[in-house]
C-alpha cells in the first residue's frame, strides 16, 4: 500500500467516477482502475461497487477512505514540516441545511487555512443528501435537527450510516419574516395569526417526507406554500410576499440583512441542531477548525 494508492481511492471518492478521477490525476484509466484493484487485493477488500450507474463506495470502502483521508492529511503534514514542500490545495467540504451560523463558521475556516491555493466545498444541501454526503466522505461534517416528530427516523438513518451526532444546541422554533410584516411588531406569533400569508420551506427532491422536512411542523396543512431550493430566494420571498417560514431563530445580519427578522413562535416544539460524522473517525485540522468555529458563532447567537 502506498501513499499513491491512497491518494487515487480519495479522489475518484470525491469525482464519484474513474474517468473524472483519472483527468484529475493525469493518468490513464486502465492505469488507475489497475491501481485500484492491487490496493483492493493487498488489503483484501472491496472499496468501490460497480453498477450500472458506476462506481458506489462500498460499506468497508466507507471505513477505508476515512483513515486514508487521515493517512494522506498526516503526511501531507509532515511534508509541510520536514521537507519544505510546496503546500497542497487543502480540501474540506461540509453538507448542511440552510443555516447561517454554518456559512460563517465556513469562512473562518478559509481565513485560518485558505492561503494562497484552497479547494472547500460548502453545500447547502437537502437533508437526505446531508446523511448520504458524509456517509459517503463527500463531506467531512454534516449539520442538520431533530425534533420530537422526526427524531426517531433521523437517528436511525445516522446509527445505519455509521455516523454519529453531536448536538450543538436546542432551540424553541421560530419565524423568519421581514421587518415590514404586518406581524412583525409582535414578540410571539401563533400559527393562527401566519395563516392568511404565504408558507415558504425548501423543496427535498424525492425525499419529501415530513421526517425529513428543513422545517419543523411541516405536517400542518397551510393555504399558501411555496418551495424553494436556495435561502436566497426564499428571504427574497419572505420580504416581496409577506411570507415566513419556520427555523431556529438564529440569524446573521451580516449574511441575511437588516431585512429579516426572528419571531418566537408559539408552539410546544424543539428544535435540536447538530453536526454529524464519520464515527471512530478522527475530524482533519479543518474540521477541529469548524467545529471550534460553529460553536464560537452559535454562542454569539444565543
Amino acid at each position: 500500500m502506498t501513499l499513491q494508492q491512497l491518494k487515487y481511492i480519495v479522489t475518484v471518492a470525491d469525482k464519484g467516477s474513474i474517468s473524472d478521477a483519472a483527468k484529475e490525476l493525469f493518468i490513464s484509466q486502465p492505469s488507475l482502475t489497475n491501481a485500484i484493484k492491487e490496493l483492493e487485493n493487498e488489503m483484501q477488500i472491496t472499496i468501490f461497487s460497480r453498477t450500472n450507474k458506476g462506481i458506489v463506495v462500498s460499506n468497508a470502502g466507507d471505513e477505508f477512505l476515512a483513515y486514508a483521508r487521515q493517512v494522506l492529511e498526516q503526511a501531507n503534514l509532515l511534508e509541510e514540516r520536514f521537507l519544505n514542500a510546496k503546500k497542497q490545495s487543502p480540501r474540506f467540504s461540509v453538507s448542511t441545511q440552510h443555516y447561517s451560523f454554518a456559512v460563517n463558521a465556513f469562512v473562518d475556516v478559509i481565513r485560518e487555512f485558505g492561503g494562497s491555493q484552497y479547494d472547500f466545498t460548502l453545500r447547502e444541501t437537502q437533508t437526505y443528501e446531508i446523511i448520504e454526503d458524509v456517509s459517503r466522505l463527500k463531506s467531512e461534517i454534516g449539520i442538520l435537527y431533530t425534533s420530537s416528530k422526526n427524531k426517531e427516523v433521523i437517528m436511525k438513518l445516522i446509527k445505519q450510516n455509521s455516523l454519529e451526532f453531536e448536538e450543538l444546541f436546542v432551540a424553541n422554533p421560530h419565524v423568519f419574516i421581514s421587518s415590514k410584516h404586518p406581524l412583525s411588531g409582535k414578540d410571539e406569533i401563533t400559527l393562527d395569526e401566519l395563516e392568511e400569508y404565504p408558507y415558504l420551506s425548501f423543496e427535498q427532491g424525492d425525499y419529501n417526507a415530513f421526517y425529513f422536512s428543513e422545517e419543523i411542523l411541516s405536517t400542518l396543512d397551510r393555504k399558501k406554500n411555496i418551495k424553494v431550493r436556495d435561502r436566497a430566494t426564499l428571504f427574497n420571498l419572505v420580504i416581496g410576499l409577506n411570507g415566513y417560514t419556520v427555523s431556529t431563530g438564529v440569524i446573521s445580519r451580516e449574511l441575511n440583512g437588516e431585512n429579516i427578522i426572528a419571531k418566537r413562535l408559539k408552539v410546544n416544539e424543539y428544535m435540536r441542531v447538530g453536526t454529524i460524522k464519520q464515527k471512530n473517525v478522527t475530524l482533519s485540522r479543518y474540521g477541529k477548525a469548524y467545529m471550534e468555529a460553529l460553536k464560537m458563532h452559535i454562542s454569539e447567537y444565543i
